[in-house]
């Protein structure tokens, strides 16, 4: 699904924190390279490295991450933000650090942690937003992706999907 030739973009100095579902869903179709083919380096709080590690992730997800790559690092948060409550672990601790590092994106793909975000002023990918940034770099075949992408628990309405599908199919 990777296409090859010429030099890789990078897209430089950059503050990147991922939540769990965007690595997850990337790592079951076999192309989590492509965060370090779109950012230099990839941040996870601490909440979504024990996401990844947990009994019910994905066997291949959690075999991933017992060898994370040199681009993915963990760090943790300083101090947990009560307004936050509402949203799952990995959530709070993503736009918390997002806030304590000044962020410049956030890999979100629940729609409530996506709509926090914003609230905050921060910019936002979530999976599909990410197969479309290495779609346009040619670095991957879109419709290959979203194929296998179909073949996991993925959740996105289908009018979504097939927008993205319609800027790639000839």
């Amino acid at each position: 699904c990777t296409r090859s030739g010429g030099a890789r973009p990078r897209v430089a100095h950059m503050i990147v924190i991922a939540d769990t579902t965007p690595l997850n869903y990337l790592i079951l179709i076999d192309l989590p390279g492509l965060l370090s083919a779109l950012f230099e380096r990839v941040i996870i709080p601490q909440a979504v490295l024990h996401e990844l590690q947990a009994q019910q992730a994905p066997d291949k997800v959690r075999d991933w991450i017992t060898h994370p790559p040199s681009w993915l690092s963990v760090q943790q948060v300083r101090q947990q933000d009560g307004t936050l409550a509402h949203l799952d672990p990995g959530e709070r601790e993503v736009l918390t650090l997002a806030q304590e590092l000044q962020a410049d994106l956030l890999l979100l793909d629940e729609r409530l942690g996506r709509q926090e975000a914003r609230t905050r002023g921060f910019s936002i990918a979530g999976t599909l937003g990410l197969l479309d940034r290495a779609g346009t770099l040619q670095l991957i075949d879109v419709p290959t992706a979203v194929s296998r992408l179909r073949q996991t628990n993925f959740r996105v309405a289908p009018r979504l999907l097939n927008a993205l599908l319609d800027r790639y199919t000839p």
